[in-house]
């Protein structure tokens, strides 16, 4: 792939200014408006306005979203594309009011609040609301109109106040939607649960081609563009490809269903990479480049607030919210700051080098972040959603085992340095919530790995993927050897689907649902376990 495909030139003039970590200056109007956060330029914001009145296409083809529930405050997302699968989405260069309505009743009778925004053509129209001054722990319809044209309904709340004792809450986890291993069935399940919140753990997107039948959902009724069947590297490509993935409509569902809240992993920009280092042969300053258009095209398109924009290739994705004294989440970024993947990366014998004190999955900046959030919290459940396995997983029951150095068994100092942190806070109820593998783990957590019978300090909840994988195995070929490998592993399932993990004073319940299929439309879904472990007491049991 030539570089003058890989970038447009704006990209590349800001190319000239790079550092390896990050963009060390950003000048003139093209790199500002190809980096900037805020509004766009003063010279970008007076450009020419269209009348949405003159919009003659439906506008809302990509959905609406919502997303971060604070205790009065919501945050509302759509992207304007009359022709989503194009270039440009079939809109001019040119800025767009959008109204915005939020009620208490999904007629619209009870307005609670209203107004407007712009769609910037910068951000490719993307819409980002935060409404504030609302009740909290309360239920809210929303939707947005352009001109003559009004987008679905979406439905989100916002999370009680602090300090409130609820009683109960209910959040779904997901991860891993590869649109070209099957159809996203799940979504549509997830869309009919009754939750407060859904967590998106990461790969929302893949960077692999897609081709003209959308791989292996094997279409008959239509025939994708041709871009998309090329690996994501620029800013249009990533653009082009949440457009391709957003018109899904169980995934449209879901987001209209349920607050989102979310984090990526690597898929997002590219396949395992570790801070600024990529997994292909290429400078790193052409990686950053890349990483700069993943992740504008990654806040363009999901439902985050004004601190979660990116400056350049860096984002700040880590983040805290909390429901209550019930729970608080701590939602972790393991990908941007991490240490290069030890031995060559994949499945190797633990070593020197692995094992570094020095080596990090957080940086040293979120890892702080983390411990001290913790010092801090009267949450009676402490849960940390994230992207790969955080306990021990171990290949074969043999001395010669290997071990996944892309998770934190290749960070396992990183990893010793939360659980001390944990304990010397005092958290006794630590949930945290994994995606990545796609296959469903459940595991205690202890304070020992290698020893068995050391204490159990908190529980992890892997989610399978969406679509990840095509349609997967009760048993996968490793069941025997990983449940034998493993005793802290309490499931192990390989079917795709999602997590509910349900949280009460009393006790924390995880329901693992999976489809018998993707690589075809329409498969029913079933729980095929579900444990619960006891508040102050880690440790999981079959329900």
């Amino acid at each position: 792939m030539t570089p003058a495909r890989q970038h447009s030139g704006e990209f590349r003039a800001a190319a000239r200014h790079l550092g390896r970590r990050r963009f060390l200056t950003v000048t003139g109007t093209a790199a500002a408006l190809a980096f900037a956060v805020d509004l766009p330029a003063a010279g970008a914001a007076s450009a020419a306005e269209l009348d949405a009145r003159k919009i003659t296409e439906d506008p809302f083809t990509l959905g609406v979203a919502s997303g971060d529930p604070l205790p009065g405050s919501v945050l509302l997302w759509t992207r304007l594309a009359t022709r989503p699968y194009e270039p440009g989405s079939g809109l001019p260069d040119a800025r767009i009011t959008v109204k915005w309505e939020l009620a208490h009743d999904d007629r619209f009778t009870r307005i609670a609040r209203r107004g407007q925004a712009v769609a910037h053509p910068e951000f490719d129209h993307s819409v980002h609301v935060e409404v504030a001054n609302l009740d909290a722990d309360r239920v809210y319809y929303y939707r947005f109109r352009a001109g003559t044209w009004i987008s679905p309904t979406g439905r989100t709340r916002t999370a009680p106040r602090d300090g409130a004792r609820i009683s109960e809450l209910k959040l779904a986890a997901v991860s891993c939607q590869a649109y070209h291993d099957g159809y996203f069935t799940a979504y549509k399940h997830l869309a009919d649960e009754d939750l407060d919140a859904v967590f998106h753990l990461g790969d929302y997107l893949y960077e692999y081609a897609v081709n003209a039948v959308g791989g292996a959902r094997n279409y008959t009724d239509r025939r994708l563009p041709a871009h998309f069947n090329r690996e994501t590297i620029t800013l249009e490509d990533y653009r082009l490809r949440y457009a391709l993935y957003r018109s899904d409509p169980d995934l449209a569902a879901a987001h209209a269903a349920h607050p989102f809240v979310a984090t990526w992993d690597d898929h997002e920009t590219e396949n395992n990479y570790a801070d600024d280092i990529p997994e292909n042969d290429v400078p790193p300053e052409e990686f950053l480049l890349r990483r700069a258009a993943a992740y504008r095209a990654y806040w363009e398109n999901q439902p985050l607030r004004r601190p979660q924009q990116p400056d350049g290739p860096d984002m700040r994705l880590y983040r805290r919210l909390r429901f209550g004294r019930l729970a608080q989440f701590d939602i972790l970024d393991t990908r941007q700051y991490r240490s290069d993947q030890a031995y060559g990366d994949g499945w190797r014998t633990p070593g020197p080098e692995s094992e570094d004190p020095a080596r990090t999955m957080t940086g040293e900046t979120q890892e702080r972040w983390l411990l001290d959030g913790w010092q801090a919290s009267d949450a009676l459940w402490n849960v940390v959603p994230q992207q790969v396995t955080f306990a021990q997983r171990r290949d074969v029951p043999r001395p010669d085992f290997k071990l996944s150095m892309d998770a934190w068994d290749g960070y396992p100092a990183s990893r010793k340095r939360v659980l001390d942190g944990a304990a010397a806070a005092g958290i006794d109820n630590l949930v945290v919530l994994t995606g990545d593998v796609h296959v469903g783990y459940a595991f205690d957590l202890k304070q020992d790995f290698d020893d068995p019978a050391s204490r159990t300090v908190g529980t992890e909840i892997v989610a399978t993927s969406i679509s990840s994988g095509k349609d997967g195995a009760d048993k996968p070929a490793n069941w025997d050897n990983l449940t034998q490998a493993n005793p802290h592993m309490k499931f192990y399932n390989g079917r795709r689907g999602y997590a509910t993990v349900t949280l009460t004073t009393e006790l924390a319940r995880a329901d693992f649902r999976t489809v018998s299929a993707v690589t075809t439309p329409g498969a029913p879904i079933t729980t095929v376990a579900s444990f619960v472990t006891e508040a102050g007491n880690p440790g999981l049991t079959p329900a």
